[in-house]
C-alpha cells in the first residue's frame, strides 16, 4: 500500500506549500508532457515557454528503449540511470510529475509515474490536474530553466510490471491474466481512427475495453474516488483480485488504468508496453479484431 509521506496524488495547494518551504535537494518537479501526433503540439517548446518554477522536462520519447522502433518503450536501467541523474535525481529524491494537457486531468504524467516505478523508484507523486489546474489556481509559472547538480541514481528494472508481445500471445491460450485496453471505445471497435497514420484501429482478441477517461473527473481534473473507481472496474468486467495487464495505443494511457488500480490497493499489475501499435504492426492478421478493411 502507498506510504502516506509519499502520496500518489498531490494537489496544487500541497505542491505550493512544498515549494514555499524550500529544500529543493529533497525533491524534483518534472514536466512529463507528451501529446499524440495529431495534436501537433511541441511539449518541449511549451515547457520552455512556461512551467512550474524549478521544474525540469522529462521526455518519454528520449528516456526510452529506442532499439524497438516503437514509441517511448520502457528504458533500460542504464538509459534511465543516466537520464534521471542528469535531472539531479537520486534514489532518495521525491519526484513530483505533472503534464500540460487541457483535455484530460492526466495524460502522460502517469506514464512517467509508471516508468519510475518500473525502474525501482517508489517516491513519485502526480500533481492532479497538471499545469492547467496549477495555473487556474494561481500557481506561478516561469520560463527560467534551473541548472541542477547531477544525481547518482541507481535503478532496478521490475520485469513483472512489463509484458511483451510474446506474453500476450501466450495468454491467448493460457488465459493467465486479463488484458484491459484503455483506448476509447471507437478505436477499440475499429470505428474511430488511431492517432498514428500508419495504424488502423481494432483490438487484441479476448481483451476488455475500459476507456481511461472513465476513471477521471474530467471537469474537476481529478481521479475518481476509490469507491467510484471500484465501480468503474466492476462495470467493465475487470476483476482486480486476478492478474491484469493494461494496454492502449502505445503504452501511455494504459498507465492511467494502472494508476487507478494502484489507488485501489492493487500492486501486482503490468502494462503491455508495445500495446496496439506493436500488435497491429506485428501480429498475424487473424489476431487483429475489428480492423476496418
Amino acid at each position: 500500500m502507498e506510504k502516506s509521506y509519499f502520496p500518489t496524488l498531490v494537489t496544487v495547494n500541497w505542491l505550493k506549500e512544498l515549494v514555499s518551504k524550500g529544500g529543493k535537494s529533497a525533491y524534483r518537479i518534472l514536466d512529463g508532457s507528451w501529446h499524440v501526433p495529431q495534436a501537433k503540439r511541441d511539449a518541449i517548446k511549451e515547457f520552455q515557454e512556461g512551467h512550474i518554477p524549478g521544474a525540469l522536462f522529462f521526455d518519454i520519447d528520449e528516456c526510452a528503449d529506442k532499439s524497438r522502433n516503437l514509441p517511448h518503450m520502457m528504458p533500460s536501467v542504464k538509459v534511465f540511470e543516466e537520464y534521471v541523474s542528469n535531472l539531479g535525481i537520486n534514489n532518495d529524491t521525491h519526484v513530483i510529475v505533472y503534464d500540460n494537457n487541457a483535455q484530460f486531468p492526466l495524460f502522460s504524467a502517469q506514464r512517467v509515474w509508471m516508468t519510475f516505478r518500473v525502474l525501482g523508484h517508489e517516491k513519485v507523486s502526480i500533481l492532479e490536474g497538471g499545469l492547467p489546474k496549477w495555473i487556474a489556481e494561481n500557481g506561478p509559472v516561469t520560463d527560467k530553466i534551473e541548472v541542477v547538480p547531477k544525481g547518482q541514481y541507481k535503478g532496478k528494472f521490475n520485469s513483472k510490471m512489463i509484458k511483451q508481445m510474446a506474453d500476450i500471445m501466450n495468454n491467448l491460450k493460457s488465459a493467465e491474466f486479463q488484458v484491459v485496453d484503455a483506448r476509447p471505445e471507437g478505436r477499440f471497435k475499429g470505428v474511430a481512427p488511431e492517432p498514428r497514420d500508419d495504424t488502423k484501429p481494432g483490438c487484441i482478441p479476448q481483451t476488455i475495453n475500459l476507456p481511461f477517461m472513465n476513471t477521471m473527473n474530467v471537469k474537476e481534473r481529478t481521479m475518481k474516488s476509490p469507491e467510484e473507481l471500484k465501480k468503474v472496474f466492476e462495470s467493465a468486467g475487470v476483476d482486480l483480485n486476478k492478474p491484469v495487464v493494461f494496454s492502449c495505443g502505445s503504452g501511455t494511457t494504459a498507465c492511467v488504468l494502472a494508476l487507478a488500480s494502484y489507488l485501489l490497493g492493487k500492486e501486482n499489475f503490468s502494462i503491455y508496453d508495445g500495446s496496439w501499435t506493436e500488435w497491429y504492426r506485428d501480429a498475424p492478421p487473424e489476431l487483429k479484431l475489428n480492423v476496418p478493411q
